[in-house]
């Protein structure tokens, strides 16, 4: 923070108007990836779904909870963990008072995780949440859906990079696989919109 250069007003503007014109640019290009994302093509459900609730068990068009759309977000809590992924909670922080909004677009949102039910209630609660969450633990969802891997295709994926990666004497190729697969959710991306019968995902 000290070593910026000092400039006059005017000089400053200039620059400012040319970091402008990039973050503009910057704005439609994710508008644009925006729109493409939504005329993605879509993938029917077969499989019936059942997840653990609040409520009890409820399939997949169940958590509809009547609206034409869904938004589902996958939030990293596996079934070993203690608490909730940092970003991912991060991320929840925010989401209440959104709800009221989606639900007048006609569209239900939840939170979807591998962790127990209990788990996810207990987090919920400390962290002041009221979002709808629920629990896969039971569900081919996640795997279905590519946001899990099971433990051997977690050693296929990182297999190429232990193989690029150098290794010490200290760490054999078993213990590396185990350090590597102990997460059991994959990497947060993208939440998933299908309507009844379909899926962007």
């Amino acid at each position: 923070m000290n070593n910026h250069e000092l400039v006059s007003r005017e000089e400053w503007a200039a620059a400012r108007e040319e970091l402008l014109a990039r973050e503009k640019e910057h704005t439609r290009l994710g508008d644009d990836l925006a729109r493409q994302r939504r005329e993605l093509p879509w993938v029917r459900v077969e499989k019936e779904y059942r997840f653990d609730t609040d409520g009890g068990t409820r399939t997949l068009a169940e958590l509809f909870d009547g609206r034409g759309q869904l938004l589902v977000y996958h939030f990293m809590f596996g079934p070993s963990y203690e608490v909730g992924c940092p970003t991912c909670s991060s991320m929840a922080d925010t989401v209440d008072g959104a709800l009221p909004h989606l639900h007048a677009r006609d569209v239900t949102m939840t939170y979807v995780s591998q962790a127990p039910l209990e788990k996810l209630q207990a987090y919920r609660r400390r962290m002041g949440w009221n979002m709808p969450w629920v629990s896969s633990t039971d569900s081919d969802f996640n795997f279905d859906l590519g946001y899990s891997r099971t433990e051997e295709q977690t050693r296929e994926a990182i297999a190429p990079m232990l193989e690029a990666a150098p290794m010490s004497r200290a760490t054999s190729p078993r213990a590396r696989v185990s350090a590597h697969s102990s997460s059991p959710t994959a990497p947060c991306t993208r939440p998933t919109g299908p309507r009844p019968a379909a899926s962007n995902s």
